[in-house]
């Protein structure tokens, strides 16, 4: 018989499938030139729900229907600046911390004890960018901050004048971004530990009768060279992994009110809130770090959605 061909198990885009270091990851914001001011934001996964919408995109074969499609809530409390970072080709050449920051800082962060001030650095700089923190005692789901850099729209001068005018205080997500708009998710999947080759890549099942067991590959190389390969696909971690999810649209942004309350998992938003078209990635309570879109999409930008209502 002819030997059976299939396509390879499990992308080598993804590699290696270990769990992620951090939780916010790092971003390329030189290649993200679109966005109001700040080019990104932190914000936490409450859930997910169905809502009720009125379609009003043209062309669409829902046009001036009301549908109910699925959404994910996302709360956003106010960001700080932490810091503000210095760079010449690339590098970092200097870092002057803020004034008056959050006491929850002082325990996740050693502060120096006499920290320079933004006036006091010359202008023998290229770019700069900020470290904001999340001011998430706001939601009550924990106490510590998470931090993260973060780009800046706009010339240097235009940073600058961002940063001295927004310097010691709080940052809104509804000054970032705007309802209609598309935004890219980053952030950890949900954590799965230790998987079988069978969930974690996808192979088939061998025979009833096979020897040395039915959720492992049939071979795992040759004698030579004497070893396994990192292209076999073996037990491991799964889950706890970076990925980025494009082109997400807002249904809905605005100040929480009391609108939602008992999420399960969760608990009451009491902060800034986005609705998201469709899923992302990670459980309840998940940082997330959201971005002004990297390649935003026809397709995705001209959806027009009027929200009606939201059923959970």
């Amino acid at each position: 018989m002819p030997t059976r061909k299939s396509p390879r198990k499990g992308s080598l885009q993804f590699w290696p499938r270990k769990r992620a270091s951090k939780f916010l990851p790092r971003v390329n914001w030189g290649a993200i030139s679109s966005g109001k001011n700040l080019k990104g934001f932190i914000c936490y996964k409450a859930g997910m729900a169905s809502v009720e919408i009125k379609d009003t995109t043209s062309n669409s074969m829902t046009k001036n229907k009301n549908i109910i499609i699925p959404a994910t809530i996302l709360e956003c409390p106010a960001m700080k600046i932490f810091s503000v970072r210095f760079y010449k080709h690339n590098k970092v050449i200097k870092e002057i911390l803020a004034e008056n920051l959050d006491k929850e800082l002082k325990r996740k962060i050693k502060f120096p004890k006499k920290p320079k001030k933004l006036e006091e650095v010359k202008a023998d700089y290229d770019d700069v960018k900020v470290i904001c923190y999340s001011v998430v005692k706001q939601t009550g789901i924990k106490k510590k901050p998470d931090l993260s850099e973060i780009g800046i729209v706009g010339d240097v001068e235009e940073k600058m004048n961002f940063i001295k005018a927004n310097l010691n205080k709080e940052i809104s997500v509804l000054d970032v971004f705007e309802k209609g708009g598309v935004i890219d998710m980053r952030g950890l999947t949900r954590g799965r530990g230790l998987q079988g080759p069978v969930k974690r890549f996808g192979i088939k099942l061998k025979r009833a009768k096979s020897e040395k067991g039915r959720r492992r590959p049939g071979s795992i190389g040759p004698w030579h060279p004497a070893r396994v390969t990192f292209r076999v696909p073996m037990a491991g971690q799964l889950g706890m992994f970076t990925r980025v999810v494009y082109n997400n649209k807002i249904i809905d942004i605005g100040k929480s009110d009391g609108k939602f309350k008992n999420i399960k998992n969760y608990g009451d938003v009491k902060t800034d809130y986005i609705i998201l078209n469709g899923s992302i990635q990670g459980p309840a309570k998940r940082q997330l770090l959201i971005t002004a879109p990297l390649r935003e999409t026809k397709k995705q930008t001209k959806k027009n959605y009027e929200l009606l209502g939201v059923l959970r």
